[in-house]
């Protein structure tokens, strides 16, 4: 429903942590209008120019806390991540990316908004991959964006994981 507000589109930037260029970041909104808690939010499948980045180099950057795996948000069960407020996606790629147009393409992986589910028991203890459809909630194809990065490098003064 909210696909094509998922990513900011001016928002791909490099991540810079002293001087050395560690990987790349983009802003990115929650699909679900009631938000979700941290602990059930479980990664995203994200392809740029056809690289893929598993959610074991995605770090996630929300409500003024640094940068932490999804697996650290799986112990966030009382923090929430409203609709209309930006989260940061991070991905650790060496020397990031070029300057100019990406495509890039991405599914957001959510386990249950709210209410039970028949998967909920099985993905709290195997949680799905994503982009594979599961655990979707609103977002249940992968959706292409078009974005470019304007400035090969962008100043962080963050440590990324």
């Amino acid at each position: 429903m909210f696909d094509n507000f998922l990513i900011r589109s001016d928002s791909l930037r490099n991540d810079v942590v002293d001087g050395e260029t560690v990987g790349f970041s983009l802003a990115v909104r929650h699909a679900n209008y009631r938000g979700v808690f941290l602990s059930l939010h479980n990664g995203y499948f994200i392809e740029v120019d056809g690289v893929n980045y598993p959610t074991s180099v995605q770090t996630f950057e929300i409500n003024g806390q640094a940068p932490r795996t999804f697996e650290e948000l799986k112990t966030a069960v009382w923090e929430h991540w409203d609709y209309d407020d930006e989260g940061i996606l991070h991905m650790a790629a060496p020397g990031g990316l070029s300057e100019g147009p990406h495509t890039v393409r991405l599914q957001q992986s959510v386990l249950a908004a709210y209410g039970y589910l028949p998967t909920d028991e099985e993905w709290v203890k195997n949680p799905p991959v994503p982009g594979s459809g599961a655990g979707s909630d609103k977002t249940p194809q992968i959706i292409s964006y078009d974005l470019t990065l304007t400035s090969p490098v962008a100043s962080s003064t963050q440590e990324n994981r």
